[in-house]
């Protein structure tokens, strides 16, 4: 192995040795699995509960409520954006709505959608509400900033509206609609596993939080918790690489 090689290597697996180091030397000083289970019984917790059928059905599940949030959050706030920056009309009357959703708590949107839509609903409409304002902001930021010397340019070939949004606005909106795809992202999958630990669907990794939680099973609880931060770093990472690519194209 070449002194590169190692140095990458060290580099790599240090954190996470040192944080186990830290998580396992705390166990120790608590003394009691109940309040502070070990890293070891942490992940043998997590072996057991990866040999079940249930644990993949509840994950699965769960990232399909997240995404589908994602997707129509993605959808109503690009479209929003395109209204409330083409019509004055539309930004008189829809921007304050948005930004009143931008800044109300997530647990309320919960309570107050747990009143009219089924349990296994709610993550995917808590995701959605929670992404729609910042595509839309990410969006807007991007239609203002188009360049005003392409729109003349536009003008003077005499494009289309169509052709007008195709070549230039979108091409402007790109960078900050990714960076605010990734944002909302996170914000998503945060939100839709609090609405599943608050309206706890049938098969969902937050209705497993909470059962643990319920029953005392500290060593099940931490180890859905890592399903969760591990499940986010994967997604948003692979959502990274298909924008990324897409954009390049």
């Amino acid at each position: 192995m070449s002194p590169d090689a190692l140095k990458r290597g060290i580099r790599l697996l240090l954190p996470p040795i040192f944080w186990l180091g830290v998580w396992q030397l705390a166990a120790h000083l608590v003394g009691r699995e109940l309040l502070l289970p070990g890293p070891v019984t942490v992940f043998r917790a997590l072996g057991k509960l990866m040999q079940t059928r249930d644990f993949w059905l509840s994950a699965g599940l769960s990232m399909l409520r997240v995404f589908a949030g994602l997707t129509w959050g993605t959808i109503a706030g690009s479209l929003l954006a395109l209204a409330t920056h083409f019509s004055q009309w539309a930004n008189a009357v829809l921007a304050p709505a948005v930004r009143m959703v931008r800044a109300t708590p997530v647990v309320s949107f919960i309570l107050l959608v747990y009143l009219w839509v089924s349990r296994a609903a709610i993550p995917a409409v808590i995701s959605g509400m929670m992404v729609l304002p910042v595509v839309w902001g990410a969006v807007s930021s991007g239609l203002a900033g188009t360049d005003p010397a392409l729109l003349e340019m536009g003008t003077a070939y005499r494009f289309s509206p169509w052709k007008q949004l195709r070549l230039i606005y979108l091409p402007s909106c790109r960078g900050p609609f990714i960076s605010g795809l990734l944002t909302a992202f996170g914000l998503a999958w945060k939100s839709g596993i609090a609405a599943e630990v608050l309206c706890p669907p049938t098969h969902a990794v937050g209705t497993k939080l909470q059962a643990a939680k319920v029953a005392l099973e500290t060593a099940d609880l931490f180890a859905w918790t890592l399903v969760v931060a591990a499940l986010s770093l994967l997604l948003e990472k692979g959502l990274r690489l298909i924008l990324e690519r897409r954009a390049e194209k």
